[in-house]
C-alpha cells in the first residue's frame, strides 16, 4: 500500500465483527489521501457497511489498525474521532425527526458552537436549500431532503474526511442524482470523502477511486473509471449489483 503513505484515512487488514469470534471483515484494507472522493461497493453481506462502522469506532475491531493522519485510532470512541476530524453518516434515523433543520445543524456543532457561524454558512453554500427552510422540522421532510440535513449536520464539524453509508438508498433517481451531485460538491470544497453505495455503477462514476469488498475483503481495487470498465468486475459484481438495485 506504498500509496497509502501520508494517506488522511488509512485501514490495514482489519478484521472486525459485531460479537467476539465472528467476523464481518477479514482483513480489508483501505486509505484515502486528501482530497479524494472514495468509493467502497461490493455484494450484500460483503462487509461494507462494517468496515465504515469500524473505522469510526462503531464495530470493535478485533486485529488491524485505523489510522487518521498517521495517528492510531483503533477503537476510539466515536465522539473522539469527530473531535479528531471524522464526520459520519449513517444510513438510517440519521435525523432528529423533532427538531427544526436549523436545530439539526446546530447539534453538529455541539463540540465546537464558536464555529456555528461560519459552519452555517458552509454547510447552506452545498445545501442552500437548508437555509431556506431552516424552520421546518426534520420529521416532515422526504427521505432525499433529510439525508442533505444528515450530512450538513456532519459538515458542521469541519472534518477532514467525511463518512457516507449508502447515501442514496430508498431515494427516488432524481434525488439519487441529487445526492451524489452534492457529494461530489462536498469534496471539491475540501473534504475527503470516503462512500459505501449500493449504486456501483453511480458510485464508480463519481469517485476518484474504489474498493470492490467481497466476503470481508479487498476484491478489487482502481480507479472508479478503471473498474467501471474492467470485465471481471462487470460480470461478477456490476451486473449483478444493478440488478438488485
Amino acid at each position: 500500500m506504498r500509496r497509502a503513505e501520508g494517506a488522511v484515512l488509512r485501514a490495514d487488514d482489519l478484521i472486525a465483527g459485531y460479537l467476539p469470534g465472528v467476523n464481518i471483515l477479514n482483513g480489508a484494507d483501505l486509505y484515502c489521501q486528501d482530497g479524494e472522493l472514495v468509493g467502497i461497493i461490493g455484494p450484500n453481506g460483503a462487509g461494507k457497511s462494517t468496515l465504515l462502522k469500524a473505522l469510526f469506532g462503531l464495530v470493535k475491531v478485533h486485529t488491524g489498525s485505523v489510522q487518521l493522519r498517521g495517528e492510531d485510532v483503533t477503537n476510539q470512541r466515536a465522539d473522539e474521532l469527530v473531535a479528531k476530524g471524522i464526520g459520519f453518516v449513517p444510513q438510517t434515523n440519521n435525523v432528529f425527526p423533532s427538531l427544526t433543520i436549523a436545530e439539526n445543524l446546530q447539534m453538529g456543532c455541539y463540540q465546537a458552537p464558536k464555529q456555528l457561524s461560519t459552519r452555517l454558512d458552509f454547510v447552506h453554500s452545498i445545501f442552500p436549500a437548508l437555509h431556506d427552510r431552516r424552520n421546518q422540522r426534520a420529521g416532515s421532510l422526504s427521505g432525499g431532503e433529510r439525508q442533505m440535513v444528515a450530512m450538513g449536520r456532519a459538515l458542521m464539524m469541519d472534518p477532514s474526511v467525511l463518512l457516507l453509508d449508502e447515501p442514496s438508498a430508498g431515494l427516488s433517481p432524481a434525488m439519487q442524482d441529487e445526492v451524489f451531485v452534492q457529494t461530489r460538491a462536498i469534496n471539491k470544497a475540501g473534504v475527503s470523502v470516503v462512500m459505501v453505495e449500493q449504486n456501483a455503477a453511480r458510485c464508480l462514476q463519481i469517485c476518484d477511486r474504489a474498493y470492490v469488498l467481497d466476503q470481508g475483503r479487498n476484491a478489487y481495487t482502481g480507479t472508479g473509471r478503471a473498474l467501471a470498465g474492467d470485465p471481471k468486475v462487470i460480470e461478477l459484481y456490476l451486473g449483478t449489483l444493478a440488478k438488485n438495485q
